[in-house]
């Protein structure tokens, strides 16, 4: 084992130093960036199981969610005009700062202002 030498203390103190700074940057990137995720909707389609075209709510959906971290989408009459010739569903499908895909649904048979919450938001605490 080689002998420690003063001049050997001083650059292993600079290293931890400079580890140290770039620990604390990449904390404050990874935060920054997790309070910053916003909602980009890539389609909102109301009636799907029914024959409607998909994508025929992407607009309004865009309006109400894009740009936010939480959005409470409430489910409008239906866009299809076979209210009741079928049990219509809402698909929901969006992106968090195009880094990751998300997609969520109302069930089929859901009444007018049925509410679908899209997030951004990054789940922390146990478990996660």
């Amino acid at each position: 084992m080689s002998a420690f030498r003063c001049g050997d203390f001083a650059k292993h103190t600079g290293v931890l130093r400079i580890v140290g700074a770039l620990s604390s940057i990449a904390v404050c990137v990874s935060g920054c960036s997790a309070q910053a995720r916003e909602i980009r909707v890539v389609s909102g389609t109301y009636g799907g199981n029914c024959g409607a075209p998909h994508g025929n709510a992407t607009p309004d959906l865009a309006r109400q969610c894009d740009g936010k971290t939480i959005c409470r989408y409430v489910r409008a009459e239906s866009l299809t005009g076979r209210r009741k010739e079928c049990r219509e569903d809402f698909l929901a499908e969006w992106t968090c700062n195009a880094a990751e895909f998300h997609g969520a649904a109302l069930s089929p048979g859901v009444t007018p202002g049925s509410t679908l919450e899209l997030s951004c938001v990054w789940e922390t605490g146990a478990g996660k």
